[in-house]
């Protein structure tokens, strides 16, 4: 089962929000924690920087009363200013280079050593995260290699707070800019599917019978290609629906008439007491049924052969020569009948192109019937198969002349010449002319090369060239 059957109720604005969206959250989400690891580390150099300073303000109180010994002096109210702090614990410890505590908390941890005398490190005491530094320098006016180790350590209380308003400060207008632009996106993205709900309300507003195309000016353009392809859809289906109710309608037509004499000649045979009258109002009967079947038949090729009514058909190169000489020789008995001399002029050789056997068959003997059927008696019918770069197939007869001006329309259906009294349901040339048409062939009348009647001809494509062989190829 695809996605988009086992997800009935997604829309393409929820598609298009949910691959725009989430990626705006992810990076909100990234952005804050880098943020906080930014604001945590200037929150570390602003109060490390004031821990320095005490640690350097608490080395001015060492004394040297001796090379080897130090001490340290801090008055209440020196160390009131240095270490009482409203948010956080100070505490401090003082001690010699070899490690003897001469004032301060004697389990204040050390710290991790780093650049330029001062380190940096972080601790707990009593369970208490601390931050420590210290500095190892020698005291004013101590003796050379005399060493004092200064440690200040404190909570981390105002670190914790000043990180939080510098998040605080960074994220809201973040958070803000990325709900501004997540609303102007869902705007933006209801505004560009505008157009197709309008397409949407548009189709969905029209009549089974409006196969008129779809307005494409205010489509997208990555919608303008769908868009014309169903124009392209509603233009071929309009075209078979056409068809279909002309091929519909000629039908209707035609049939009424053959029917009508149907009924006629039934009602006859069946008034009649005289089994001579009966038998010949039977023999109309057949004649009539006769002739309603070759219509049925000519109206059933017709639609058959239809382009809009017909979705593929296999061409296979096939000889024109052997194929006209083949239909020629069917009406031969036809042609007796009517004292018509049939001929038929071959090529001297195979004659090739690509088309449907069968069709091609139903085109000559349409053209024959035709010939025949207008041609007086003693007069001639004659085939020619012409080869040359596009092979033709022509019918000439002796029957008579279609003027210029009605060349065009005796291929129309049901089209037959004023004047004419031979028996015809006017479709053949119809019927020929489609079948030329699917061969990308094309049909023309013109008179005949001796003056009397008419001469119709089929030219072909050139076929195509065969396929070279691999050797000659590669050579």
């Amino acid at each position: 089962m695809s996605a988009a059957a086992s997800e009935p109720g997604v829309t393409l604005r929820r598609k298009l929000l949910a691959w725009i969206l989430p990626p705006l959250l992810a990076v909100f989400v990234l952005d804050a924690v880098g943020s906080w690891f930014v604001a945590a580390r200037v929150s570390a150099r602003i109060y490390d920087a004031e821990l320095a300073e005490i640690a350097r303000e608490l080395l001015l109180h060492v004394r040297t009363p001796s090379p080897a010994a130090l001490d340290f002096e801090l008055s209440p109210q020196a160390e009131r200013i240095l270490l009482l702090d409203e948010s956080d614990q100070v505490t401090y410890s003082v001690s010699s280079g070899a490690g003897q505590l001469v004032a301060g908390d004697p389990q204040l941890p050390a710290a991790v050593p780093g650049r330029d005398g001062i380190d940096y490190g972080d601790a707990t005491l009593g369970g208490v995260p601390l931050r420590v530094v210290q500095l190892a320098a020698s005291p004013p006016g101590g003796a050379p290699g005399q060493t004092a180790i200064i440690r200040v350590a404190e909570t981390l209380n105002k670190r914790h707070r000043l990180s939080e308003l510098i998040l605080v400060g960074i994220i809201v207008p973040q958070l803000a800019l990325i709900l501004v632009a997540a609303l102007f996106i869902a705007l933006g993205v209801a505004r560009g599917l505008l157009p197709l709900a309008r397409l949407r309300e548009a189709v969905a507003a029209r009549s089974h019978r409006d196969l008129s195309p779809i307005a494409v000016g205010g489509v997208p353009g990555e919608v303008r290609p769908l868009a014309e392809a169903v124009n392209d859809l509603m233009r071929r289906l309009d075209g078979v629906l056409t068809s279909q109710n002309r091929f519909v309608a000629d039908a209707a037509h035609q049939l009424r008439t053959p029917v009508a004499g149907l009924k006629a000649h039934i009602e006859v045979a069946l008034r009649e007491q005289d089994l001579e009258q009966t038998r010949r109002a039977l023999a109309h009967l057949y004649t009539s049924v006769e002739r309603l079947s070759r219509l049925v038949a000519q109206l059933l090729t017709l639609a058959r052969n239809e382009p809009s009514a017909l979705p593929a058909v296999a061409f296979a190169p096939l000889d024109l020569n052997r194929l006209a000489l083949e239909t020629t020789m069917e009406w031969v008995p036809e042609a007796y009948r009517r004292s018509i001399d049939l001929g038929f002029e071959g090529a001297p050789a195979a004659v090739t192109v690509e088309g449907d056997a069968a069709r091609l068959t139903e085109l000559v003997n349409n053209l024959l019937d035709n010939a025949v059927r207008y041609t007086r008696a003693g007069g001639r019918v004659t085939v020619r198969v012409i080869p040359g770069e596009r092979p033709a197939v022509s019918v000439s007869d002796d029957g008579p002349r279609i003027p210029p001006e009605e060349r065009q329309r005796v291929f129309e259906r049901f089209r037959r010449l004023l004047g004419t009294h031979a028996d015809g349901s006017g479709l053949g040339l119809a019927i020929a002319r489609e079948i030329a048409n699917l061969h990308g062939a094309e049909i023309t009348l013109e008179d005949d090369v001796d003056g009397v009647g008419n001469t119709f001809s089929v030219s072909f494509p050139a076929p195509a060239p065969p396929p070279r062989p691999a050797a000659e190829s590669i050579a």
